[in-house]
């Protein structure tokens, strides 16, 4: 069900796997997403499993409904203070979140796109970062932590980060209009992009041509936003699982399509 990550003591870090749960059809067996079409009694006894792993109330388990925009919500005493479905309003349209208080596991789900899981020692502050492309280019991190230090005052110096399973490179194949969307915001697409060659099919047979289409290197772009914001590099993990190649054990959206389970990834401080 867990896929930890190697953090300080009193910090839980992890991406969910397929496996564990009572999900069935292209959801086996573990989603804990209640936006991707799973029948919500299984979305809502996975979430009752995972907590239990946890040793957290259901309460306590933060899952935003993301839209590939650079909205943080900060997760805060007031917050916890709101009916569960202004909780819900709260996290409509957010794919970010963010807290310092202890026992809140704050989460984004993820099928391919970027989860960036932060956290600052020094004053408790854990945050969740969800970067698709769109997120990416739109710089998403950098926004998150912008907040945390509006909000919290932390040092990006001082921030850990895990950049968990995602597409990887050379699964990940865009069209010149994506590529331009990245070049435009002034990205180095000597480092984030290459070209691969291209396959195509007609009347069912497979025909190569001598054409090829870029690809894009989200792990490695979020990875340069964290340097660029202030992070050092001997802070920042990277998982290097893709999730197309490993779509048997973490859900990937381009393998199974969107009618399939999401990879939950959470943080929380003891």
């Amino acid at each position: 069900m867990l896929h930890k990550y190697n953090t300080s003591n009193n910090i839980t870090a992890f991406s969910t796997t397929r496996s564990g749960g009572v999900s069935t059809g292209a959801y086996s067996s573990f989603n804990a997403n209640h936006y991707c079409g799973d029948e919500p009694k299984n979305v809502l006894r996975n979430r009752e499993l995972l907590c239990e792993a946890l040793g957290i109330e259901q309460a306590h388990l933060i899952v935003p409904h993301q839209t590939h925009k650079t909205i943080t919500r900060i997760i805060d005493n007031e917050f916890l203070t709101l009916s569960a479905n202004e909780q819900k309003e709260a996290l409509e349209g957010v794919d970010a979140v963010c807290t310092n208080l202890p026992n809140i596991c704050v989460c984004i789900s993820t099928a391919d796109c970027i989860p960036i899981l932060l956290y600052d020692e020094t004053t408790g502050v854990i945050s969740a970062v969800h970067a698709g492309w769109r997120g990416t280019v739109a710089r998403i991190v950098e926004e998150n932590i912008k907040v945390l230090q509006a909000t919290y005052g932390i040092d990006p110096q001082n921030l850990h980060a895990i950049i968990g399973p995602g597409i990887s490179l050379e699964a990940f194949e865009v069209g010149d209009e994506v590529y331009e969307a990245f070049k435009d915001a002034n990205f180095d697409m000597e480092k984030i992009a290459k070209r691969y060659p291209t396959n195509s099919t007609h009347n069912s047979k497979l025909i190569t041509q001598n054409s090829s289409k870029w690809h894009l290197d989200l792990p490695l772009c979020n990875k340069l936003q964290l340097l660029n914001i202030g992070l050092q590099e001997k802070n920042i993990f990277l998982s290097s699982i893709c999730t197309f190649n490993n779509s048997d054990e973490f859900f990937s959206a381009r393998k199974l399509t969107i009618n399939s389970g999401r990879i939950l990834n959470g943080i929380l401080r003891q």
